[in-house]
């Protein structure tokens, strides 16, 4: 139907219950990693402009798998990288999820980066050029969902899942 840089709009005919022909568009995407970096107690966040909502959004280092078949663990450690200039030490899977699946396939792998070594930052594309590193507490980072200062979901999704181990 249509493709993006790295998407794809298809749509998909689906038959109902009652017999009718009931049409899907769906966005076809190669998938996506996240991390969430730890230093002590403290988490990096990276903020950066979205252009879909207009705004920026504070959220922890992520990114699509570059490459058909690409390792998420690789991925995700170029994303700690390239997004706030720290090399994972350790590199846990922590889960996967779809993030919108009424209307997209995209599936994320999140994993949760300890001891991480800092490196400079190799920022891809204009929003990560712009975006400042953010370092907090853990426990304020997680106060924040609730404030409605962090709304991007795979942080949520990662920032509570390691409050629950800690």
């Amino acid at each position: 139907m249509a493709s993006g840089v790295f998407l794809e709009l298809s749509r998909h005919h689906l038959l109902a219950p009652d017999g009718r022909s009931v049409a899907r568009d769906v966005i076809r995407h190669p998938g996506a990693v996240a991390v969430v970096p730890l230093l002590g107690g403290d988490v990096v966040l990276i903020r950066q402009h979205r252009s879909a909502v207009r705004s920026f959004l504070l959220e922890i280092p992520a990114g699509k798998l570059d490459i058909r078949g690409e390792d998420p663990e690789e991925a995700a450690r170029r994303e700690c990288v390239e997004e706030v200039g720290l090399q994972p030490g350790t590199l846990e899977p922590l889960c996967e999820f779809f993030t919108a699946p009424g209307f997209t396939d995209e599936r994320i792998a999140l994993f949760l980066a300890e001891d991480p070594v800092p490196v400079e930052a190799s920022p891809v594309g204009a929003e990560e050029e712009i975006s400042e590193i953010v370092r907090l507490p853990l426990v304020r980072a997680i106060e924040m969902i609730g404030e409605g200062e962090i709304v991007d979901a795979k942080t949520q999704i990662g920032l509570l899942m390691i409050r629950g181990r800690r």
